[in-house]
């Protein structure tokens, strides 16, 4: 399925639509709006369009006495019935083409069974009776309102079915038969006008909240990613924050690794801040390559990367993080400000805990400190907090002891 993108519904803004006609995929999106409002009402109008074709009954039984009980089958024992059906139908099966099919279906029919049945009276009322159809016209295109081709066709049926029947009558003379053609037409050509008027104002106003819901999305993302890398950016991670810290389905483990850029100040002084941006975009499409679903990134400032994770163990986090730092070395990202053409890596610290003991800043502040042992190891290592430093190669000294704060799962 196409993405409809704000550029799209510029686009088609600009060009318009005289033929009620979107391009693929912003008509594939109207069209399912078009279903589901539809949809909606369709059991209301099959209710009250019922109530009122029933209704004329009573104008049966007064214009039409030769042929009541005729009347009374087709209106309560075939077109009730099967008004009732297609909605049923279009709720277990709706789309914008069933809705069209109903509809159509409907006005003809409504029309065809009770002038069927007049062709056969001789009633003085019949041109009266027959005027009555104005409001199965009307109702089919005001209320029904399917599309513009759909109303097309369908008027020109209810009209074919109009002018057969009153002629197979035999009750009017020349001139009042082409007075009563003469008034459908014009009727005909009036609601066409005004169908395809609706439906281009309905068209109009979906693009428009269609293009309103994209700039809120678009804006919406803004607010939550970093304009240069496109990772979240701190009002993302306060949301992260309270479905994992507040949220019903606490997760058992949450793990932080806090990633720096190895000597980054030098890299943008002796490159630029041209190159830095770029370099840390680099960095920053690698990190996203290598967490992918596993967690979610955000810049957390400056050079500083953040990767939250959910229910992992203290190895998979180890283990993520080895691979991030694997693959920015093997960017191969050349640092000039460096001695024997070395390239640019990363330092990353890891702190693992549970949500239900240990709160967000408790985790920033070990996996800072994680990372702080991971640099003055030597840089492009990943160091592990668990409360006593191992450092970056798994071995410590009492010197490189840190207390834990925070009980952190093991």
């Amino acid at each position: 399925m196409s993405v409809v993108t704000l550029g799209d519904v510029d686009r088609q803004i600009g060009r318009g639509f005289k033929l009620l006609r979107f391009a693929p995929a912003i008509e594939a999106a109207f069209l399912r709006d078009y279903a589901a409002s539809r949809g909606r009402l369709a059991v209301v109008w099959a209710v009250i369009g019922t109530l009122i074709y029933d209704s004329v009954y009573f104008g049966d039984a007064t214009m039409m006495p030769d042929v009541f009980w005729q009347l009374v089958l087709v209106r309560f024992g075939i077109f009730t019935p099967f008004a009732l059906i297609s909605v049923l139908a279009l709720r277990r099966w709706p789309s914008a083409r069933n809705y069209d099919l109903l509809s159509i279906s409907v006005a003809v029919l409504g029309v065809s069974l009770p002038m069927s049945v007049a062709v056969f009276s001789s009633s003085p009322y019949l041109f009266v009776y027959q005027n009555g159809n104005v409001a199965a016209f009307l109702f089919f295109v005001i209320a029904l309102r399917p599309r513009f081709a759909t109303i097309v066709l369908g008027l020109a049926l209810m009209c074919a079915v109009q002018f057969t029947t009153t002629k197979l009558n035999g009750s009017f003379d020349d001139v009042t038969y082409t007075g009563i053609i003469t008034f459908y037409v014009t009727l005909t050509i009036f609601l066409a006008m005004s169908a395809y008027f609706m439906e281009h104002k309905d068209r109009l106003n979906f693009l428009h909240q269609l293009r309103g819901s994209l700039l809120h999305a678009e804006l919406e993302r803004k607010s939550e990613r970093d304009e240069l890398t496109g990772l979240f950016n701190r009002h993302s991670l306060a949301r992260v924050r309270q479905t994992i810290w507040s949220g019903e389905d606490a997760a058992a483990t949450v793990a932080v690794i806090m990633l720096d850029i190895d000597r980054f100040k030098l890299f943008n002084d002796v490159h630029g801040h041209i190159e830095g941006d770029d370099c840390l975009r680099a960095v920053c499409r690698c990190i996203l390559r290598e967490v992918a679903g596993a967690g979610e990134t955000f810049r957390f400032g400056g050079e500083e990367i953040l990767v939250l994770m959910t229910d992992v163990e203290r190895e998979q986090a180890s283990d993520v993080a080895e691979r991030i730092r694997a693959a920015i070395e093997a960017l191969g990202i050349r640092n000039r400000g460096l001695a024997d053409g070395q390239v640019v890596t990363a330092s990353l610290g890891v702190a693992l805990g549970k949500p239900i003991e240990a709160s967000l800043e408790d985790l920033l502040r070990a996996a800072d400190a994680a990372l702080y042992e991971a640099k003055r190891g030597g840089r492009n290592t990943v160091s592990i907090f668990d409360g006593t430093w191992r450092g970056p190669t798994g071995s410590g000294s009492a010197d490189d002891t840190v207390q834990a704060s925070i009980l952190l799962a093991s």
